[in-house]
């Protein structure tokens, strides 16, 4: 093969060294174009950074400052105001309280939004459901704790709580018809310990009993009840005791103590016990209009026993916004408002879980709970880290629903961090360096859990 030409071998212009655009990576950049770059971006920067230093930096340098000093902020005192977060019982208690929503209320907000997601995606209604429970997210929380306010009202008529809690207690306690009934002295009654009546002498087949009762609001008596009616002498015969328990009470006065008015009502319902050497041989409940009977063979003889079940006073239910419920019944009204913000995420999480390896598990012979334990809520982690570490900086500043549901008797014992730094810099007696030292607390509370966010998505990012 001839040789190629030496004209065609070294073709086309030599590179000159340090020519511009020369070199093995290509065109160089004119000169002070990175400079240019830097100084264009920090010009858009300039005004974010103004506003993150005047309302997030100047305000946390201050409040750093203003802790160490006294109330009028003339003093320097030093850790005074952070030692008083330990000394002061109010104080305490709102950091006791602060640890147990910021264990409570973040795993059983996500622990919901887990069940539900896992559970929905199998429901044809599973959207809805979504929607009814994610739907607390739309209001405030200030709405919210108004209507949890209303929820935990001690009155059944008013708090649904109690409303449903009263009515499956009394499901399986009936409730007395009489609260608070009792004789008078003039009536042939005496207490018996416990709460019961009993009669002062035995009765007999023939002689009528009567068993008055005073105590009882006229518009609290039975529906049923009816005008109550005198035994006749020899009511029943010798073949029973009969008698008649009524409200000695007439509206309006007039009425004789011991006698059958013709305006006052029988007791109907009320339960009369025979009582003989310690045990009962008989029961009878009074009719609409107080009247009742007891068979003589059993009866004559005994005394007559009106049980304490007769006046127990009614089941109103749990105080749930008493000094010792008020904080779990706060954590339910949070975790209400956001189970629907954990099921969303999760639910999103769980909607690029590969079925693959669900598939797989299941025709290994895996049931569903194994399915969920060791493969669904391994996958769903990452997941479940952001949700949990967004509610556990979400609950460090809780403040709107202990201030509106907690009433203010039992404020003190509901108190976290965030209503106690509103307490202790606007309220009455306040001490804006102990108000301080609280914002300083809570951003060293919230610190760790923001490191960790942030090692995590810069963990995610790199992958």
């Amino acid at each position: 093969m001839p040789a190629m030409p030496k004209a065609v071998r070294g073709a086309g212009p030599k590179a000159t060294p340090g020519a511009p655009g020369s070199g093995p990576r290509g065109p160089r950049a004119p000169r002070g174009t990175g400079a240019r770059s830097r100084v264009v971006a920090a010009g858009f920067l300039l005004p974010a950074l103004v506003l993150l230093g005047a309302l997030v930096v100047y305000p946390i340098g201050y409040s750093v400052q203003r802790s160490f000093f006294d109330r009028p902020g003339t003093s320097f005192v030093g850790l005074d105001n952070y030692l008083a977060l330990v000394t002061d019982d109010s104080l305490r208690t709102a950091v006791r309280n602060n640890l147990i929503w910021l264990v409570v209320a973040p795993v059983v907000a996500t622990a919901l939004g887990l069940v539900f997601a896992v559970l929905t995606e199998r429901v044809r209604w599973g959207t809805a459901f979504k929607l009814v429970v994610f739907m607390p997210m739309a209001i405030s929380m200030l709405a919210a704790g108004i209507i949890f306010r209303l929820v935990y009202e001690q009155d059944p008529d008013r708090g649904v709580a109690n409303a449903v809690w009263v009515g499956v207690h009394d499901t399986f306690a009936e409730a007395s018809g009489f609260p608070r009934a009792r004789p008078l002295p003039v009536h042939p009654l005496e207490a018996a310990g416990g709460g019961a009546f009993v009669t002062e002498e035995p009765v007999r087949a023939g002689e009528p009993v009567r068993l008055p009762l005073i105590g009882v609001a006229p518009g609290q008596m039975p529906k049923e009840a009816r005008p109550a009616r005198e035994p006749a002498a020899g009511a029943g015969g010798t073949g029973t005791v009969a008698g008649t328990a009524w409200l000695d009470f007439t509206r309006g006065g007039g009425g004789r103590p011991n006698v059958v008015d013709p305006a006052e009502l029988g007791l109907a319902g009320l339960r009369i016990e025979a009582v003989r050497d310690g045990k009962v041989v008989a029961t009878a409940t009074a009719a609409a209009d107080g009247t009742f009977a007891l068979p003589a063979d059993r009866a004559d003889g005994a005394v007559l026993r009106l049980p304490a079940s007769n006046f127990r006073e009614q089941y109103d239910g749990v105080e749930w916004l008493g000094p010792t419920l008020v904080t779990p019944a706060v954590i339910g009204a949070y975790v209400w408002m956001w189970a629907g913000f954990a099921m969303v995420l999760i639910g999103a999480g769980l909607a690029a879980v590969p079925r693959e390896l669900l598939e797989a598990a299941r025709v290994d012979g895996a049931n569903e709970w194994q399915v969920f334990r060791r493969i669904t809520v391994p996958l769903l982690a990452p997941v479940l880290v952001v949700v949990l570490v967004t509610l556990m900086i979400n609950v460090l500043k809780v403040f709107d629903l202990v201030f509106v549901i907690a009433p203010g008797s039992a404020q003190d014992d509901a108190n976290v961090l965030a209503l106690q730094l509103y307490r202790s810099s606007f309220g009455t007696d306040a001490d804006l360096g102990v108000g301080s030292a609280i914002a300083v607390v809570l951003l060293l509370l919230v610190l760790p859990v923001m490191a960790v966010n942030i090692r995590r998505i810069r963990r995610e990012t790199r992958r």
